[in-house]
């Protein structure tokens, strides 16, 4: 439940202590903490094997997005790094799964080291730190870059929302190109 609620439910373990000691359950932080990382260890192994199932695939879809993090005052931004297999659409047999990477930035390492082992068709949007990926001469085998639909048709929809272009024009916005 404590990481349900941490990882799940974006409750920190601070406002989980709280909860617990108004409903009579006294926890401390430390405690919930060390419950945390208990449980992360003895999900690793299991971890592990999602991971290598998600990395053995021939095709790999990747993406990012940002995360909220708490501070001590302040919120930071932080990301999360999706990486999934599902090879249904292709006529693959194996069960599709993902796998989530965290890092307090968007720093090319991070998917660099994500996928050192991997070799295969990544598909992603254009971001420059998966450039590397690309590169001649990886130990692990090329990953040959496959583009991202989603990136590439967006501004196609965007021209052709006629009811948004005619809201914008009423408000004084310059409408996009058609």
């Amino acid at each position: 439940m404590v990481l349900f609620e941490k990882f799940g439910q974006h409750q920190p373990l601070n406002r989980q202590a709280e909860r617990y000691a108004k409903e009579g359950v006294p926890l401390s932080l430390s405690t919930l903490a060390d419950q945390v990382g208990g449980c992360t260890a003895a999900l690793t192994p299991l971890f592990k094997r999602l991971e290598a199932h998600v990395l053995s695939a021939e095709r790999l879809h990747g993406d990012d997005t940002t995360v909220p993090v708490l501070a001590k005052g302040k919120t930071d931004t932080g990301r999360i790094w999706v990486y999934v297999r599902d090879d249904k659409p292709f006529g693959g047999q194996a069960p599709p799964g993902a796998v989530f990477y965290y890092s307090r930035d968007r720093a090319g390492e991070h998917p660099q080291a994500h996928l050192a082992g991997y070799s295969g068709i990544f598909q992603a949007d254009a971001y420059g730190g998966y450039g590397k990926l690309y590169g001649p001469g990886r130990n692990a085998g090329p990953i040959l870059e496959a583009a991202c639909w989603v990136h590439a048709r967006r501004p196609f929809f965007v021209m052709a929302d006629l009811a948004e272009n005619a809201r914008r024009k009423v408000q004084g916005k310059k409408p996009a190109v058609i």
